[in-house]
């Protein structure tokens, strides 16, 4: 019944004004009996407010046969203005509120937050927004989001200063956006077999004809793996990906850091004063690894500015920006194909882009970064580490070494 509810209203609403639209669902509503706002709601897309409305319209005129009820349509045009055409600073506002608390999964477009709706119209109202939970709802739902059910997840421990740590780091990152300095976000994608290798997804190839690939996945030892390290500046929705072949490790990390200052970075911010890196708390970028801190040394030294560094809290990595703008954006680009050779992983990464003017460049880098270098007491006390006051174990800044006079 459903069906055929979205099949008549389909055909006729481009014929009804707006209150023979909601007398017509009123009366379908009738006719389905227990359940059937919500039917009807799910059929045509009106709200169960205009539904009821519709209700009312009927009720009355069924109590008033001898009254002409065509003096109430509402002229096209009519009726009160969108909350965000009277507050134009409304949605912006709002994108502030749940920024820092927004989650998702890195493939997909659908995001949600874990900040209830009533929770944001009371800051939002605190701001001088005067927005009710309801319309907030309906922008979140314009903006990409939805609801979305709990699901058990390996995001490790629940540590208890993770909510203030996110916090924190938006807070930082607006500081320096506001004051023009660049800020990057770090990760390492995951490893990629090269060769004729099954790759996840799908592509147009002539009918009967799928691209050919091998049956199991042990990694070819003539091609290797490829090792992509990006890096995302989130002011210009720009990235850069360092493609690795040897070891993923905290001189890798540097390296590609490095090179994208060389070749963007100093461009892109030829003002720049210091540079704010947001990244995970493992992996080449570890907070506990004392390479990291030494190589961001002499980082920091060939730049010749601050760097300052803010770790996502243990099992947050997806959260961090690199994940959701740019590195889904290039598994969406290389889905079903087999990359057979790390030239084609470095062109399909540099032909990524997204509507909104996402831009990557992409280099192989061959060179060697050997695992498992130790770094000493002496050498991890030159570094020039500054903590912060709140969990300097994952918020420090790290000053150039002083010049020789």
């Amino acid at each position: 019944m459903i069906e055929r509810m979205e099949t008549i209203y389909g055909t006729l609403a481009p014929v009804m004004d707006e209150r023979m639209r909601r007398q017509w669902a009123a009366a379908e509503a009738r006719a389905y009996g227990w359940g059937g706002i919500r039917a009807v709601n799910t059929a045509t897309g009106l709200a169960v407010n205009t539904i009821r409305r519709g209700l009312r319209d009927l009720a009355y005129r069924e109590a008033h046969p001898e009254e002409d009820l065509a003096a109430r349509v509402r002229q096209v045009g009519g009726g009160r203005k969108r909350q965000t055409e009277v507050d134009p600073g409304l949605s912006d506002a709002l994108e502030q509120l749940i920024d820092p608390m927004t989650r998702g999964d890195p493939g997909s477009p659908l995001r949600w937050t874990c900040k209830s709706t009533s929770h944001l119209a009371t800051e939002l109202s605190g701001q001088g927004h005067q927005v009710s939970a309801s319309t907030v709802g309906r922008l979140l739902k314009a903006a990409g989001y939805s609801l979305q059910s709990n699901r058990k997840t390996q995001e490790g421990t629940d540590h208890p200063d993770r909510n203030a740590q996110f916090e924190h780091i938006n807070a930082a990152v607006m500081d320096f956006q506001q004051r023009g300095q660049p800020v990057i976000s770090v990760d390492t994608k995951k490893k990629e077999l090269i060769g004729e290798f099954r790759n996840a997804g799908r592509e147009w190839h002539p009918k009967g004809k799928p691209p050919e690939v091998r049956i199991h996945d042990f990694m070819d030892t003539d091609l290797g793996k490829a090792i992509p390290y990006g890096v995302y500046d989130l002011s210009h929705n720009q990235g850069w990906v360092s493609v690795g072949i040897d070891h993923d490790t905290a001189r890798f990390a540097a390296e590609a850091i490095a090179r994208w200052w060389r070749k963007m970075g100093a461009k892109s911010h030829c003002h720049a004063r210091e540079l704010l890196i947001t990244a995970d708390g493992g992996g080449s970028n570890s907070t506990r690894s004392r390479l990291w801190k030494v190589a961001l040394q002499d980082l920091a030294n060939r730049i010749g500015i601050p760097i300052s560094v803010c770790h996502f809290p243990p099992g947050t990595s997806k959260w961090n920006k690199i994940e959701h703008r740019m590195f889904s954006h290039i598994t969406q680009n290389w889905r079903g194909r087999p990359l057979v050779s790390h030239e084609v992983i470095v062109n399909l990464i540099a032909a990524t882009s997204t509507q909104h003017g996402l831009f990557i460049r992409a280099e192989l880098d061959t060179g060697l970064y050997p695992a498992g270098i130790k770094v000493s007491d002496a050498e991890l006390a030159a570094v020039r580490l500054k903590p912060a006051d709140f969990h300097g174990d994952w918020n420090y800044r790290i000053l150039p070494a002083r010049r020789k006079s």
